[in-house]
């Protein structure tokens, strides 16, 4: 299974996971060009859309996914905030949802959004893949892993110094405080959960201002032993549910 990362940033996000038959589509904050360009125009393999909430930089082209015939997941509240409730390939996340030969159970997430959630997808190719992102803390913990998605947007250090340097108002970081994941958590995050399963670590949506890529790395790979991927806009990666 490959891990397409179409953009990783508060300028856009999206993900694809896909094999050679099925493709999923993970947020839809870029323009629905570049998302046609990164399937090789083949809208037919697509299976589903998961969004996790409505702002801008994960939801952007939502319209336009459903006009394409592709059914979208989400919350109730996130449909409402987005205007797509209406659309009949909109749907509303159950407990368990099945689309072809993946499955993907929605889970409460804390960010400022109508109702925001993160995922855990499960397809025979990856195995678990746990997808959290746009959450300041994630009060659940995970069993039987095999890949993580995670959020690490910010450093506190780094939020810090640039207050201190006039360089980022306090209502900016007070809201990425309020909203987003830190290194910090996310590696505490990690270390609450089993990761003795997991293949790969996949940090996203890092901050462009207040995050350090190679000190990220470092650090997550430190506190796990895993291999550990910074998603950048293009990349691809290899999600498998065994390391070979």
């Amino acid at each position: 299974m490959q891990l397409k990362v179409i953009s990783s940033s508060s300028a856009g996000n999206c993900y694809i996971l896909e094999n050679e038959k099925e493709a999923l589509i993970i947020e839809a904050g870029v323009r629905f060009e570049k998302i046609k360009q990164a399937l090789n125009f083949n809208l037919n393999k697509v299976i589903a859309c998961l969004v996790t909430h409505e702002h801008g930089d994960h939801a952007k082209a939502v319209h336009e996914v459903l006009a394409a015939g592709i059914k979208v997941f989400a919350s109730a509240g996130t449909h409402k905030a987005i205007g797509s409730f209406a659309h009949h390939n909109a749907m509303v996340n159950y407990r368990i949802n099945i689309m072809g030969g993946f499955q993907f159970k929605p889970f409460d997430v804390k960010h400022d959004a109508a109702e925001p959630v993160g995922y855990l997808i499960n397809h025979a190719d990856c195995g678990n893949v746990l997808f959290l992102t746009d959450s300041y803390y994630s009060e659940y913990t995970f069993s039987s892993l095999n890949n993580v998605i995670i959020e690490a947007n910010y450093c506190q250090n780094i939020l810090d110094e640039r207050l201190q340097s006039g360089s980022s108002p306090a209502i900016l970081r007070d809201r990425v405080i309020q909203s987003h994941m830190s290194i910090d958590t996310c590696v505490d995050m990690l270390r609450a959960n089993d990761l003795s399963q997991v293949n790969n670590i996949v940090l996203i949506h890092l901050s462009d201002k207040n995050s350090d890529a190679v000190q990220f790395k470092k650090r997550v790979q430190e506190a796990t032993g895993k291999t550990v991927y910074v998603a950048d806009v293009n990349q691809t990666f290899q999600l498998n549910k065994t390391p070979f």
